[in-house]
């Protein structure tokens, strides 16, 4: 089980047995034989971290890119450059301070310092900043760290907040990884640096699946597939022979769940992430689709047509009978769970359009919540339990977001065909599908954030609908 992250002693090793694929750190003493993490210059004191709630270093997570924080983020250098498997230790250094660059630039909240004003910082600099040349710069924040190979084959990346004017540290974490997660630290830095000066949980250490499509309208070859948050690490899981649909993580994050033609027709399926297999849900002849998990991975969300009528049923995550939780005419369909799986939010035409409705997790209680011009789809509850987003249909598709109630209805987006909302780990974020106009049209992942201002396109190497945000990995 991977360890969790705990702050480190300046003067003290980065050592750590971890299992495979797992990213953590931990306080340990540095043995004689080998070099210790960077320590203060001669003469200087570690500058300690000030008190929860009295640092003055704060990002305006309202203000949205109006009002980004000027942030230094130089190439993080080694104690001595050796070859790994993820390439030379200097170059994996460069390539770390990249992505938290491009993870903080993308939150539309911090604005990175250019290149050509980042000076190279040295190996015994991580600790001991110039911070009268960054604070030229105009940086009110510094990133600084280094990275360092292991002799059991595993990088040591370390991770240090300062405040520039107040030349004080504000944070430090330092990471153990196989040379096949190096990306994973440069996200968990990113992470521990955006929790810190924005108050909001971590999200970049995190995964998207979604339909990967190709070939003409008439015709598509839907894939699933699956990526990091900035597009990296990208890999097909299916091979396109059937038709896949709406994928969700799990909340562990071992398998996903979805819709599938196989056989030509419509069921639900599990896919399993480490295997590569995947097993039918329900053994039904009906039609199901729209599948969910419930925040505690138990129970399976999804909706099925029968006898004319569409409903919403749960059955357990390992199979079984499904258990009808609608019964209204017409049809119910997209559930989503509140993050304690207390309450489903969905979508009904039961009153003549397309309106969003909230019931208990049982299936009691059922009330609608939307009552905006226009019709509502696609609901899904914030992890953080304040928010619904939704698709707002009506001339175009737009995205949304209103609070659990249906008040305080907001629009995010104002394009041709924007749908599908799924949120980020620290419900902030929301992906989404983006189509255009006419025969040759395409689908494409976007993102944008709760003020709507910081909008951006996901890259994939193909077409791309339906993405899912995954939970933040462990």
């Amino acid at each position: 089980m991977p360890r969790s992250l705990l702050t480190l002693p300046l003067t003290l090793t980065l050592t750590l047995a971890l299992a495979a694929s797992a990213v953590g750190a931990q306080d340990v003493p540095a043995p004689q034989d080998q070099a210790a993490a960077p320590a203060p210059a001669a003469g200087q004191q570690p500058a300690a971290a000030p008190a929860n709630g009295q640092e003055g270093l704060v990002v305006d997570v309202e203000g949205g890119i109006s009002a980004p924080m000027p942030i230094a983020i130089p190439a993080m250098p080694t104690s001595a450059v050796e070859q790994t498997p993820a390439g030379t230790t200097d170059v994996v250094g460069q390539e770390l301070s990249k992505i938290i660059t491009n993870d903080l630039r993308n939150s539309g909240l911090f604005t990175p310092v250019p290149p050509a004003q980042l000076r190279t910082v040295s190996f015994p600099e991580v600790t001991a900043p110039a911070f009268d040349y960054w604070n030229g710069t105009g940086a009110q924040a510094l990133v600084q760290g280094y990275v360092r190979a292991n002799g059991d084959g595993t990088l040591t990346v370390g991770c240090y907040l300062y405040d520039v004017l107040a030349k004080s540290e504000l944070a430090r974490q330092g990471f153990v990884v196989s040379p096949g997660d190096w990306r994973r630290a440069a996200h968990k830095c990113a992470d521990t640096i955006y929790t810190k000066l924005t108050g909001e949980g971590p999200y970049f250490d995190s995964r998207i699946v979604y339909v990967s499509e190709t070939g003409p309208k008439a015709r598509r070859i839907k894939r699933l597939a699956i990526m990091d948050q900035d597009g990296a690490n990208h890999r097909f899981l299916t091979n396109g022979q059937s038709i896949v649909l709406t994928p969700r993580f799990a909340p562990n994050q071992q398998s996903i769940v979805y819709m599938s033609y196989v056989d030509k027709r419509p069921a639900i399926y599990v896919y399993d992430i480490g295997s590569g297999r995947q097993r039918l849900v329900v053994q039904n002849a009906a039609t199901t689709f729209a599948p969910r998990f419930s925040p505690d991975g138990r129970w399976i969300l999804f909706s099925m047509a029968q006898a004319g009528n569409t409903d919403i049923y749960r059955v357990s995550a390992q199979g079984g009978t499904p258990q009808r939780l609608t019964n209204a005419p017409g049809i119910d369909t997209g559930g989503s769970y509140s993050p304690d799986g207390s309450k489903i939010v969905f979508e009904s035409d039961r009153s003549g359009g397309q309106q969003i409705y909230v019931m208990n997790a049982d299936g009691s209680n059922q009330q609608r919540i939307s009552f905006g011009g226009g019709r509502y789809a696609t609901p899904v509850w914030s992890p953080r339990g304040d928010l619904i987003a939704f698709t707002k249909l009506g001339g175009a598709f737009r995205i949304g977001i209103m609070n659990p109630s249906g008040g305080a209805e907001k629009l995010l987006t104002n394009s041709w065909q924007d749908e599908g909302p799924s949120w980020s780990p620290n419900g902030r974020v929301i992906t989404f599908q983006r189509s255009t106009q006419g025969a040759s049209g395409k689908a494409d992942v976007w993102m944008v954030d709760l003020t709507g201002v910081n909008e951006r396109r996901i890259p994939t190497p193909l077409d791309g609908s339906d993405p899912a945000w995954g939970p933040l990995r462990p």
